[in-house]
Formats: C-alpha cells, sequence, structure tokens
C-alpha cells in the first residue's frame, strides 16, 4: 500500500522558514519524480515544486522560485520542501505527491496518482 505522510507544517510569521518533510512507503521510491501541490483556502489546487527520481532537476512553479527548495533523500524515502521567505500568500494545505510513471521524470503534465493528506502552512502575524 503506498503511503505518503506529511509533516513540518505550523504557524510562522511572514519573513519566516518551515522545512515540510513527507515519508513514503509502498513503493520504489527512488524510481518516481516527485512533486509538492498546494491548495490555499477556499482556492483550488496549485502545483508547487517537482523533482526527478535522481534528484538531478529541480522544478518551481514562478511564485516560489528562490524562496523554496524541493530536495529528497532516497535512503531516507523521505522528500524535502523548504520554505524561506514566507509570505501570507503562502497559506495552504501542502500535500505530497507521487508521480504516476516510472520514468523518474518531471514533464510538466505529469500525472499524479498518490496523495499525502497534507500538512497546513499559515503564516501570520
Amino acid at each position: 500500500e503506498v503511503q505518503l505522510v506529511e509533516s513540518g507544517g505550523g504557524l510562522v510569521q511572514p519573513g519566516g522558514s518551515l522545512r515540510l518533510s513527507c515519508v513514503a512507503s509502498g513503493f520504489t521510491f527512488d524510481t518516481y519524480a516527485m512533486t509538492w501541490v498546494r491548495q490555499a483556502p477556499g482556492k483550488g489546487l496549485e502545483w508547487v515544486s517537482a523533482i526527478n527520481s535522481g534528484s538531478g532537476s529541480t522544478y518551481y512553479t514562478d511564485s516560489v522560485k528562490g524562496r523554496f527548495t524541493i530536495s529528497r533523500d532516497n535512503a531516507k524515502n523521505t522528500l524535502y520542501l523548504q520554505l524561506n521567505s514566507l509570505k501570507t500568500e503562502d497559506t495552504a494545505m501542502y500535500y505530497c505527491v507521487k508521480i504516476r510513471d516510472s520514468s523518474g521524470y518531471w514533464y510538466g503534465d505529469s500525472g499524479m496518482d498518490y496523495w499525502g493528506k497534507g500538512t497546513l502552512v499559515t503564516i501570520s502575524s
């Protein structure tokens, strides 16, 4: 059974930082690209970042470039998202999501098949 368990969310002030983690199980983690997707209160899903299976390439939506860093530790089956210089508009539930195909690459329109339950990030003064 595929499981993705996120942690690390919380309440921080604007300008602060958080590190989100996602522990994966039930599949060969180092074979798949992985992504983070977020959903702000009352809004739709927004893709945030992706990383290829070997950590060679990373991708970000424009609004988080230079502030967020995605990484992974394949030995620990764990995906990370470092969030720096946080803004109120970053407030959202953040989901760790597995890419469907086993190529190991993110293609921009890659299908996603398994989602974690999310971790809530709230930015407020």
